[in-house]
């Protein structure tokens, strides 16, 4: 994999243009609710970006000008994110409205794992190992996630606005992957690593979301041998790290849910404890 040009991903970094999707077309084109149970999490994890970078600026991650420089164009961008999938909602007629717990108010248990988080970045050298490899996973498994939504919901407009979220995701992905290639090159950084990925591992949102919706999304987006064909291949590209040749992340997290199937009567959206509206360190 080629190295990372981080001037040229700069010069391309911008912030997904609203005006250029006909949000008024939206309504032309049915909905499923699943689809809008799926972007209400979605939308919910993008826009929760900030207090993922929150956590990471206690590290030493941002230390190091080059992933600082990424972290700020990572952050701008999925923000956008986060503001084009409520929009999306917002025109097919489920606006997100008040979240039910404001996004600085985080439990003790989320207060107590970023504390750990920043003492194991002090204590550890090759913490930004572990960022990458975390980081990498991440935005494989939101990027994959997207593309099945888009493929389920079959909504014109949706399939569109998520390609364009994708490509982002994308140049993410491949910035985050690079990094970590090179960072386990080192036996001990790959070895922990894998220890604590094994350990600690879960999708993006966990930490935010109930268990429900988990469910919901692991019988929804992974269901079936296209939704497993999918899991499998994130697992698959994540084995290519040094380190990781056995690891198997979101096949063993779907089996944690394996009579999981999209529970919705038709026409109801259940919330969860999604009352509103990523990536660092979900733990996204």
């Amino acid at each position: 994999m080629a190295a990372v040009d981080l001037e040229a991903y700069v010069a391309r970094s911008r912030a997904l243009d609203l005006a250029a999707f006909p949000w008024a077309e939206v309504p032309r084109y049915p909905v499923t609710p699943e689809a809008i149970r799926t972007l209400r999490y979605m939308q919910d994890i993008e826009s929760h970006t900030i207090i993922y970078l929150r956590e990471l600026l206690a590290t030493r991650a941002v230390d190091e000008p080059d992933v600082a420089t990424f972290l700020a164009c990572w952050l701008y961008e999925e923000t956008f994110h986060g503001l084009a999938l409520a929009r999306f909602l917002e025109a097919a007629g489920h606006s997100i409205g008040e979240r039910g717990r404001p996004r600085g108010q985080e439990p003790f248990l989320k207060r107590l794992e970023s504390t750990a988080v920043a003492l194991l970045s002090r204590a550890w050298p090759d913490f930004s190992a572990l960022h990458m490899t975390w980081g990498a996973i991440n935005e494989l498994t939101t990027l994959t996630g997207y593309r099945r939504l888009a493929r389920l919901a079959g909504h014109p407009i949706l399939s569109e606005l998520l390609e364009r979220i994708m490509l982002d995701e994308s140049r993410h992905f491949f910035f985050y992957f690079r990094q970590a290639e090179e960072r386990l090159q080192r036996p001990g950084a790959a070895r922990i690593s894998r220890a604590i990925v094994d350990r600690f591992w879960a999708p993006v949102g966990s930490g935010e979301q109930g268990k429900a919706e988990l469910r919901f999304l692991a019988g929804y987006l992974f269901s079936g041998d296209e939704g497993r064909a999918a899991a499998r291949k994130i697992d698959e590209t994540i084995r290519r790290l040094p380190g990781f040749s056995t690891v198997r992340l979101v096949e063993s997290w779907i089996d944690t849910f394996a009579d999981a199937r999209p529970r919705l009567a038709s026409g109801q959206i259940v919330r969860g404890q999604i009352q509103g509206g990523r990536n660092g360190n979900g733990h996204h």
